[in-house]
């Protein structure tokens, strides 16, 4: 996809080696964008390179860890080099063998990279690639329905998809006048690698209280996104978006 003045539209997308934020930037580049695939896992994020520039997308793989400043620093060096940043699909958090411990049993260490991670990383990476933003533009903050709903025995991470949301509409407020929206959504328990160690109990409440009960994938997902990254979203921003099958409604 070009902008207006007929070059290149970049989408940066964190934790895009597997599963959802695979899905996000196999979709981005289909769309047309090119595809920056920020990944802490070089091999996985140099596979998501290479499907889609297999599928005839464009992207390139970055290696990022978004829990630390210098290294997101780093990629925002990389871009500036390039040209513009159009958009930033903030997906990278901690998932996987996070929860489990009551809020008490929970250690400091624990909450402290979980909130590094998947609280302080979307903040951190933004930050440095406003500065390549000129507007029109577009950030799509991953975040949880767990936040919404309130699961037991998940306060860190609960808390840190909740900061994201008001994360969001904090940025919503502040880069509206620059012509760059600032979106979340919240997916729902989604099938794919992250969840594997998610216990049956807590997939068995997903599928006894969804509207639609079938199991959530990927690309139950990447439509919304899609949308949010496009031109028909420009109006729109500060919202906060479930995909869950109707799990949670507001």
């Amino acid at each position: 996809m070009t902008d207006p003045a007929g070059g290149r539209r970049t989408v940066v997308v964190t934790g895009a080696g597997r599963g959802l934020g695979e899905a996000m930037a196999r979709r981005a580049a289909a769309d047309g964008f090119h595809v920056v695939v920020a990944e802490l896992n070089e091999e996985w994020g140099a596979r998501t390179a290479a499907a889609v520039l297999e599928a005839g997308g464009t992207a390139e793989s970055v290696a990022l860890d978004v829990a630390e400043p210098a290294s997101v620093a780093a990629l925002a060096g990389r871009l500036a080099a390039d040209g513009p940043v159009y958009g930033l699909v903030n997906n990278a958090a901690l998932a996987n063998g996070v929860g489990g411990r009551d809020f008490q049993d929970i250690d400091v260490e624990a909450w402290d990279r979980l909130m590094a991670v998947n609280a302080r990383g979307p903040w951190l990476v933004a930050k440095h690639l406003l500065p390549l933003m000129t507007g029109p533009g577009r950030i799509v903050n991953i975040a949880s329905d767990a936040a919404l709903y309130g699961s037991p025995r998940l306060a860190h991470y609960i808390a840190s998809k909740g900061a994201v949301v008001a994360l969001t509409r904090a940025m919503a407020r502040e880069l509206g006048g620059r012509d760059i929206t600032v979106n979340a959504v919240a997916p729902g328990l989604t099938e794919v690698e992250a969840t594997e160690t998610v216990p049956a109990e807590r997939h068995a409440l997903y599928a006894a209280n969804r509207a639609i009960p079938r199991p959530q994938r990927p690309d139950d997902l990447v439509g919304l996104v899609s949308f949010l990254l496009g031109d028909e979203s420009g109006y729109l921003t500060g919202q906060v978006v479930a995909v869950n099958g109707g799990f949670t409604m507001h």
